[in-house]
């Protein structure tokens, strides 16, 4: 029997992601997304839910308010990008407190736990989550994950190069997207670039090569040659 979930945010690409992630993991299943406490009380009311991915900080009601509210709540993993609410969240006996930006690997972790406490066979994630929405140009563009070649850092920006189309300009940071992403997938190399583990044909201790487009390696990046080493298809 698969675990009923629901989002609870006010952010529609804080959404995306969590779909994105929980469409990766047969055992949960999306009975809904809510954008305010008030029409997650409603949903709540209608519909069985085993599992509540909940913002804190929404307009109305917060998240922890609505949890003091209900008599039986279900299960709930905190997404918020305050840290401020930990304690108080633990004492409201969340599963897990995830901080914003989520990655795919903490995500995970977080489901593991609520198996654990539930006796629900975990058989994590057969896959990457194969794709992420980001905003650009007042649209959620999907970009799926293996078309990534890499990302790069511009300012306040990313540029999402990928195989076969066009880049995509993005606001956010490096970092944001870093946490994001897979880390089976991606590697950092520097603190302007991200590359994709399977779009590597070559590397030296100096820089990284994607077909003819050549990458440098951050002195501060050193580490990620020994993470590099096995993962590469063609040297």
């Amino acid at each position: 029997m698969k675990c009923r979930c629901i989002i609870v945010d006010d952010e529609p690409p804080a959404i995306k992601i969590l779909e994105t992630y929980i469409d990766a993991l047969s055992q949960l299943e999306i009975i809904g997304t809510c954008s305010n406490a008030i029409q997650a009380l409603e949903l709540l009311n209608t519909e069985k839910v085993d599992l509540m991915f909940l913002d804190i900080h929404m307009p109305k009601l917060m998240g922890t308010q609505l949890i003091k509210s209900l008599s039986h709540p279900p299960k709930v993993i905190f997404t918020t990008a305050h840290k401020d609410f930990a304690i108080e969240a633990f004492d409201l006996d969340a599963v897990d407190y995830l901080l914003k930006p989520i990655s795919f690997e903490r995500f995970l972790k977080a489901v593991n736990k609520y198996c654990q406490i539930n006796h629900i066979e975990f058989e994590g994630a057969s896959a990457d989550p194969g794709f992420l929405y980001f905003r650009s140009d007042r649209k959620m563009i999907k970009v799926f994950l293996n078309e990534i070649l890499y990302i790069e850092s511009l300012r306040d920006y990313i540029i999402i190069h990928r195989e076969n189309t066009s880049k995509l300009k993005v606001k956010l940071t490096l970092s944001s997207v870093e946490m994001m992403l897979p880390p089976n997938l991606f590697l950092r190399i520097h603190r302007s670039f991200i590359v994709s583990l399977d779009k590597v044909t070559a590397y030296t201790k100096n820089d990284v090569e994607i077909g003819k487009i050549e990458l440098p390696f951050g002195k501060n990046y050193t580490d990620a040659l020994n993470y590099l080493a096995p993962k590469t298809k063609d040297l």
